[in-house]
């Protein structure tokens, strides 16, 4: 009965029945033009594409990890060496248990689609976040990527990292933030503010209740660096942390 009221429901809307995932495309195109009477979204284009792709879903999976944990690509990660830094997952490889760290949230990508940056995504989204132990007591972390839009922070980018924090306050465990970021995501504008504010606010509801560590591993700016300022350590590492309170340049535009 209910397969009978489905398929008059849907010939009455005009699409017609047919098996495979052309009627799925057709569907969802032909619905898009009913009701929005606007070109697809690029989010339902991706969808539409996934469907009739005829590559494999593991293949496919593997292929999308592959380029998260190659991050900003082989250049990028060359010239952090160059300058004496540790990529984010070799840091975290370094202050972790070996095999212990559990990675959150690896495929997530930013949604932004002005300035450019719907061509300009990341998997991860330049922040590894997850859990793992030191010397056997669990810890949650996470560690931003300068490879990737200079560690800068944006909607989906705090989305993380709030996750992390939150999971750390429900069982009680340290939370350690490796920082290496040039603050706000310019291009995501007040969501990438407004993602500042509710790590910010993670800070003040975790004090006292956590321990809340800061590494600042690199030229940090900005929420980057206001972030740190609310947390209970800061480390430091000789020749390569530099904290602002914001860019050079943006000082020298309000003050002169």
């Amino acid at each position: 009965v209910q397969a009978v009221i489905y398929k008059t429901s849907m010939l009455r809307s005009g699409i017609a029945m047919r098996s495979g995932s052309a009627a799925v495309r057709s569907a969802l195109l032909g619905a898009g033009r009913q009701t929005a009477r606007r070109p697809v979204s690029r989010v339902m284009a991706r969808a539409l594409a996934s469907i009739g792709s005829k590559e494999p879903f593991e293949n496919r999976l593997d292929r999308i990890k592959a380029t998260a944990l190659a991050a900003g690509g082989e250049k990028r990660i060359a010239k952090q060496h160059e300058k004496g830094k540790l990529t984010a997952r070799e840091r975290l490889t370094a202050l972790l248990d070996d095999g212990s760290f559990r990675e959150m949230d690896m495929l997530v990508e930013h949604r932004c689609e002005d300035f450019g940056m719907q061509g300009n995504r990341f998997p991860g989204d330049a922040v590894v976040t997850g859990y793992g132990t030191i010397n056997g007591r669990k810890v949650f972390v996470f560690s931003q990527d300068f490879t990737v839009f200079g560690g800068s922070l944006g909607e989906m980018h705090a989305r993380k990292i709030c996750k992390v924090m939150d999971k750390a306050m429900e069982v009680g465990a340290p939370v350690i933030g490796l920082n290496d970021s040039g603050g706000a995501r310019i291009q995501e504008g007040v969501d990438s503010l407004a993602g500042y504010a509710e790590v910010f606010q993670r800070n003040v509801m975790s004090s006292g209740v956590i321990p809340q560590l800061s590494l600042i591993m690199g030229p940090c700016a900005g929420g980057a660096v206001y972030s740190p300022a609310l947390t209970d350590f800061i480390c430091m590492v000789k020749n390569t942390s530099h904290l602002f309170i914001t860019g050079p340049d943006v000082v020298k535009t309000v003050t002169h």
